[in-house]
């Protein structure tokens, strides 16, 4: 076996619905902490990577009247060619809500906000870098009391894999994970030991 097929037959390293709620509770619950709770959503509502976030500008996500966006044309993405096809985001309703909660806030701070104000700044104002949110998220799996340690990358893990399960539909996912080949997204469609024991109890024995 190659180590390419050895890599997509291994199932992705996702949160649980239980540390997805634990992660939005305990980043919604501090105003410190709505950045990063804005973020965590939008990572686990679009399956988008890590530069692709840290990339957005207003102007991106927002329209002038302030409102978000429903789909969502990325000028940064992961690019498997010299000249890749445009690719586009689908932004669920609460996530939309929370990002417009965030720029009303910064508005109300004071802050100059024009379309190539970056959505997401650190305390400094400037553009949130890798480093930054890769430590913030640690910090905080740490205070939701996770009892292991995931990359950011397990956010879009987590978000193609549900889509995965609530559909049923490979061809769907792939296209919700932007993903060339199918072959790539297949490793989203490994089964649960939770659906494992359900298939089990429902059989006649």
């Amino acid at each position: 076996m190659t180590a390419y097929a050895d890599t997509i037959s291994r199932p992705a390293r996702t949160l649980t619905e239980s540390e997805q709620r634990l992660l939005l509770k305990v980043t919604g619950q501090h105003v410190d902490g709505f950045r990063d709770h804005c973020i965590y959503s939008l990572a686990m509502g679009t399956g988008l990577r890590e530069h692709e976030i840290l990339a957005l500008d207003v102007g991106d996500v927002f329209d002038d009247a302030g409102r978000a966006k429903r789909r969502v044309a990325l000028r940064v993405f992961k690019r498997s060619a010299k000249d890749p096809a445009p690719q586009e985001v689908l932004l669920p309703d609460v996530v939309r809500a929370k990002l417009e909660k965030l720029l009303a806030a910064r508005k109300r701070a004071g802050e100059a906000i024009t379309p190539a104000t970056p959505i997401f700044v650190s305390r400094l104002g400037r553009r949130l870098s890798a480093r930054q949110l890769r430590h913030a998220f640690s910090v905080w799996q740490k205070r939701a009391g996770f009892e292991r340690h995931l990359s950011f990358h397990s956010t879009r893990h987590t978000a193609c894999t549900s889509v995965y399960r609530a559909s049923k539909d490979l061809r769907l996912t792939q296209k919700f994970a932007r993903h060339k080949s199918v072959v790539t997204t297949s490793i989203y469609t490994h089964p649960t030991d939770d659906e494992l024991l359900r298939a089990v109890q429902g059989l006649v024995c």
